[in-house]
């Protein structure tokens, strides 16, 4: 095989043969400009796989000032008619419609149960039943106080004095 074959065996880096793989070593061994090439391609790799992103501390204030230098150019752009290609943003759920569709969901999930005949149910299938009912319930709330708390982080933050 030469040195460009072996190579490309080398770049694949799909499992080989033994065979092959004894091949590949004997070349490297006798040919020091592949070996020194497969040496940088497999420091190249490990690095893109480990090491490829570095820490980033202090990254939020510079991103967060563009974001305002970029808020500030599309007021002006506004102004112009500049934007007017471009659809209006969307509006997210209010804080207020959030708590009321909270309460509904709270209320309709615990009044559920009083429609049902516990009695006659608890008889008939156990009472194991209600631990599918109340991991649905449970797994409602959080999904629900989840998306609010993360949709609200800043309103939440501010009125309970978190910083």
């Amino acid at each position: 095989m030469t040195c460009h074959e072996i190579m490309d065996k080398i770049y694949e880096g799909e499992p080989m043969p033994l065979l092959l793989r004894i091949q590949i070593g004997i070349h490297l061994f006798f040919c020091p400009d592949c070996a020194q090439e497969a040496e940088r391609f497999e420091v190249t790799r490990d690095i893109l796989k480990n090491d490829f992103f570095p820490p980033a501390p202090g990254i939020q204030k510079p991103v967060m000032l563009q974001i305002m230098k970029e808020a500030a150019g599309t007021a002006a752009d506004e102004e112009s008619g500049a934007l007017d290609d471009f659809p209006a943003p969307v509006e997210g759920i209010s804080f207020r419609s959030w708590v009321i569709t909270g309460i509904i969901v709270l209320l309709s999930l615990s009044t559920s149960f009083l429609g049902l005949d516990f009695g006659r149910l608890a008889a008939s299938e156990g009472m194991s039943f209600l631990l599918p009912i109340g991991i649905t319930i449970g797994a409602a709330l959080t999904c629900y106080g989840a998306l609010f708390i993360g949709s609200h982080l800043k309103e939440l933050s501010e009125r309970f004095g978190l910083r």
